[in-house]
């Protein structure tokens, strides 16, 4: 590991996610996030994607030797404080990437944001067989509805935190809920009054918020707090499927 990481004040954070070119979701959106964060934002692209904000074409998975040796590179060169998981080809390809963290890297936070559809609406095919065996491994994933739903999570066995988004909430908008591996739930109610825009890419957004929080050193409770806060600024900035990243 080079000795010039110990020049950098702020906190490393890393990204393996899409590349979306509107900017709006995965990487880039991700790094906009780390960035407002005062943090040293890293990335690893696992796939191509041609959209827009409201324009989905295609998706190509990044080959996945490369998408591995960049990891290791900069596992090798930096410690992240925490680490996101975004758009991945499956469920074996995370396990891959962890093996190879687990080597190279000191403890870090691990999340995974599974990204299985785009905005537009149309699906990834994200292979999600053995689930089971990688959640224990990982310190939170936060799926929206149908992304809780087409897990088959069940919020009384669930094996790692679970923070069940709410921007999909039929019942109460923008309340989300985390769950714990020892049956509690914390809910976050929206607190922002002003009126919120749909938004391309917000749960990319709040993840990457979440794992930002984390690598400043609060506690997962408020983490996901001020995370929310931040998101609810991004929702609230502008009308437009494209949100202004506003610290």
């Amino acid at each position: 590991m080079s000795n010039s990481i110990n020049v950098y004040k702020r906190p490393f954070v890393l990204t393996i996610a899409g590349f979306d070119p509107s900017a709006g979701a995965g990487v880039l959106a991700d790094i906009k996030t780390f960035e407002q964060h005062r943090l040293m934002g890293l990335a690893v692209q696992t796939a191509n994607t041609t959209q827009t904000e409201d324009v989905f074409g295609q998706v190509c998975f990044t080959d996945e030797q490369i998408v591995l040796d960049q990891l290791a590179l900069l596992l090798k060169q930096y410690q992240p404080k925490a680490i996101k998981f975004g758009l991945v080809p499956s469920v074996q390809f995370i396990e891959k990437c962890l093996k190879l963290i687990g080597e190279l890297a000191e403890p870090v936070f691990l999340l995974w944001d599974p990204v299985l559809s785009a905005s537009a609406g149309s699906a990834f095919q994200v292979d999600v067989t053995g689930l089971n065996k990688l959640l224990p491994k990982l310190d939170l994933i936060t799926p929206n509805t149908g992304e809780f739903e087409l897990l088959e999570l069940d919020v009384d066995n669930v094996p790692c935190d679970v923070l069940l988004t709410g921007g999909h909430n039929q019942v109460q908008k923008g309340k989300d809920i985390l769950y714990t591996p020892d049956g509690k739930q914390y809910p976050f109610n929206a607190l922002n009054k002003k009126q919120a825009f749909e938004k391309h890419g917000s749960g990319c957004v709040f993840s990457a918020a979440i794992v930002s929080n984390i690598a400043l050193g609060h506690h997962k409770i408020k983490a996901v707090l001020k995370s929310k806060r931040y998101v609810e600024r991004y929702l609230t900035g502008n009308s437009q499927l494209l949100g202004y990243h506003r610290f």
